[in-house]
């Protein structure tokens, strides 16, 4: 996927040699390979607007990984924050530099783009999503990565007793309903980030130069063995959700036009049905006219309006295919990366 020039910003003070070893994955990968254990991991978490959650994560999942004994970086992508969230890594990356590295946008792109830019700059042979919100608790990752380590390449959590308000939880389950049956992808909780990929997959979500911003399902057409999980959902303890309405609807319209042309199959359904009634409703009027000079004009305009509707949605629904090929023909950045924060690696002669 094109993107445009990327500033990467190392000060002297943040070099240093690694000292994580790991093997980076090839995309094609003989079936062999899904059982090898886990060497290295990389934790990707998008954030916006966190700074009351920022701390407590990051203690909370530093000590659970260095018990879990994994080799492991946890990558922050800053997806344009306003309040304090930059400072907060920045002063994170300071203490942590051997573990962290901060990818910082120059604005705000949306959650699933936060997690493409983490994919490709990550270093580990699986990879490791999760929220900043601390509503899907880190302390559960080693069971992902047990699970991977058992053969499967996708491991995906879903909210068995989820804690949001009832229009999101019930939004999300129609949205989850409508995905499975548009494009024939089994999975049961799109929307929770804390899901473990192994390399192949991520490297192969890169590839595609995708523009919906479904990275989940997208990563599932790709799994040869996925399983999913319950996983703990918590209340957001400090902090404002990030999703509203529009956004819901926007992920919705993503699905159904970045997945599958059933829309655009219905919608022809949908005109020849109505070319049919219309057919038959002209031939009646004609009847009536000629037979008892009859004339129903608020019918008509009600009838022409139906039309015009129709017609305007389908306007609509070609141009969201439409555009998505625009957007692909012209390579136009999904984001613009202003700065990154890592430790200098030290080449080897």
């Amino acid at each position: 996927m094109a993107r445009e020039k990327k500033i990467v910003a190392s000060s002297d003070e943040f070099t240093g040699s690694e000292t994580n070893t790991f093997t980076s994955s090839k995309s094609s990968r003989c079936l062999s390979d899904f059982t090898k254990k886990t060497q290295f991991v990389s934790i990707v978490i998008p954030v916006f607007n966190e700074q009351e959650n920022i701390g407590a994560l990051c203690r909370r999942l530093f000590a659970t990984m260095d018990a879990f004994g994994k080799a492991y970086e946890v990558i922050f992508v800053d997806d344009g924050s306003k309040d304090q969230t930059p400072k907060i890594l920045q002063e994170l990356f300071r203490q942590k530099s051997d573990l962290l590295r901060i990818i910082t946008f120059n604005g705000n792109y949306g959650q699933y783009v936060a997690i493409l830019a983490g994919f490709e700059h990550v270093r580990g042979d699986v990879v490791v999503t999760l929220d900043a919100d601390l509503q899907n608790l880190p302390e559960e990752i080693p069971r992902l990565l047990e699970k991977i380590d058992d053969g499967y390449d996708l491991v995906g959590g879903y909210r068995a007793q989820r804690q949001d308000s009832f229009f999101r939880t019930y939004a999300s389950r129609m949205i989850n309903f409508v995905r499975e049956k548009v494009t024939g992808i089994s999975m049961r909780d799109h929307g929770c980030m804390l899901r473990a990929y192994r390399r192949h997959i991520v490297d192969e979500v890169i590839k595609t130069r995708e523009t919906s911003t479904f990275i989940t399902a997208l990563a599932q057409k790709f799994a040869g063995n996925p399983i999913d999980i319950p996983v703990s959902h918590e209340e957001r303890s400090a902090g404002n959700s990030k999703y509203n309405l529009y956004k819901l609807i926007r992920i919705t319209f993503d699905l159904l036009t970045g997945f599958s042309l059933l829309p655009l199959q219905l919608f022809t359904l949908l005109g020849m049905i109505i070319s049919s009634f219309s057919g038959v409703y002209f031939c009646i009027e004609l009847f009536k006219k000629i037979v008892s000079h009859h004339h129903g004009y608020g019918l008509h305009f009600a009838f022409l309006f139906l039309l015009l509707s129709v017609i305007i949605l389908g306007i609509g629904l070609l141009g969201e295919y439409i555009g998505r090929a625009y957007f692909a023909i012209c390579e136009h950045p999904s984001f613009v990366i202003r700065d990154i924060l890592e430790k200098k690696r030290k080449s080897k002669k």
